[in-house]
């Protein structure tokens, strides 16, 4: 335990300093507990049944394939019941897409002529769900065989963090910044690490990408601009990825707008309040400045798909359903069909730095997982076809 001892100092700049430091160490000492002993996330086996879920094919089907031979036994078993890891999965994926008749049923990647998707989640609106998103999504996609990199585009680090890095532990590792900036970037591949999560990889942030908002003031130029930063860093570690993620940060600086630059479909989250709804209308409003400001540069801006996303949505509350209703008849197929459940699964599980496909479903209770998890399988359904629609497949 840290011993508690009376804040007491004579500048507001040492208060805000001892805070911090007392902040720091704390959040320190819970995830040291909470990583032990290798500071290390860890992704929990699948049951039989999930198994077959995410595969897409009945447990029957896996049945005879153990049966056959032609999928190997998972290393654990318990009960009778076989249980997998997510590695175990995607070496299944690729077993059966040799053996499959149509290509890509199992191992749903892009082919040769489908562009890599780029998707940014963005609103400067605090509290929208924008990692929470982002993170679900790319859970969602690597669990499903797709090659993904997120990219944390925000300095607090919160998808970084989410990712298994966690920058309150003196993470001092390249980050997204260290691509970015303008004297001596590294490689992109170089920053790009995987994570505990199979398919999944991470450009990770920390405080320091911050200093790239000062320097595009500064340093950015007709020669270097810095809405190109993201986009060409991004075109170095293209053919290893199906799909980018981008999580912004809550606010529309350099790096949003850089980020704007080198998506080619958005996602605006946005809770159904009136504050949040008219404080997303003036964040539109400057994006839309600001993407004609990029566009007169001589940028090229062209967006797949632009799309709000109704988060922490109540269905039980009526004044956010009534604005939810609002948001559909005013802009009608750009909200989202799906919607993203106000859920104390997805709380609960993000207090622990997970999304809800990390969480075991008996360790909650079962009804509130299923409509979490259902909410964020429709959410990820419903990005997964727009993405087949931008590569032309039906």
């Amino acid at each position: 335990m840290i011993p508690v001892t009376p804040i007491a100092a004579e500048r507001p700049s040492a208060l805000a300093t001892d805070i911090s430091e007392r902040l720091n160490t704390a959040i320190r000492e819970h995830l040291l507990s909470a990583f032990a002993p290798d500071n290390t996330k860890t992704l929990r086996r699948f049951s039989a049944p999930e198994a077959a879920e995410l595969l897409g094919v009945s447990g029957q089907f896996m049945r005879k394939m153990h049966a056959e031979g032609t999928l190997p036994e998972p290393g654990e078993s318990r009960g009778g019941r076989r249980y997998y890891t997510a590695q175990e999965l995607w070496d299944a994926r690729g077993i059966l897409e040799q053996s499959s008749r149509k290509k890509g049923r199992y191992v749903p990647r892009r082919s040769d002529g489908e562009k890599l998707q780029v998707w940014q989640l963005m609103n400067f609106k605090g509290g929208s769900s924008k990692s929470t998103t982002c993170v679900h999504l790319a859970h969602f996609f690597a669990l499903r065989g797709y090659r993904v990199l997120v990219v944390d585009l925000d300095p607090q680090g919160s998808l970084t963090s989410m990712c298994g890095i966690s920058p309150e532990i003196e993470f001092d590792g390249l980050t997204v910044y260290d691509a970015i900036r303008y004297d001596n970037p590294v490689a992109m591949s170089e920053v790009v690490v995987p994570t505990y999560f199979p398919g999944l990889s991470i450009a990770p942030s920390r405080l320091m990408l911050s200093e790239f908002e000062t320097e595009s003031a500064v340093h950015s130029n007709p020669d270097q601009p810095f809405f190109l930063r993201i986009r060409n860093a991004l075109s170095q570690v293209a053919d290893s990825f199906d799909l980018v993620l981008m999580d912004s940060p809550p606010q529309l600086g350099f790096l949003t707008i850089s980020g704007m630059a080198a998506a080619s479909s958005l996602i605006v989250p946005l809770t159904p309040s009136m504050l949040d709804v008219s404080s997303t209308a003036q964040f539109l409003e400057l994006a839309g400045a600001y993407m004609g400001v990029i566009e007169d540069a001589g940028a090229t801006l062209q967006y797949d798909h632009f799309k709000f996303l109704i988060t922490r949505d109540e269905p039980t509350d009526v004044p956010s359903q009534q604005l939810t209703s609002f948001m559909r008849a005013l802009f009608q197929d750009r909200v989202m069909s799906a919607t993203a459940l106000k859920s104390t699964a997805v709380s609960d599980a993000t207090m622990l730095k997970q999304s809800i496909y990390e969480v075991i479903r008996s360790e909650m209770t079962r009804a509130t997982y299923d409509r979490a998890k259902s909410s964020m399988d429709a959410v990820g359904s419903e990005v997964e076809r727009m993405i087949h629609q931008s590569w032309g497949r039906s």
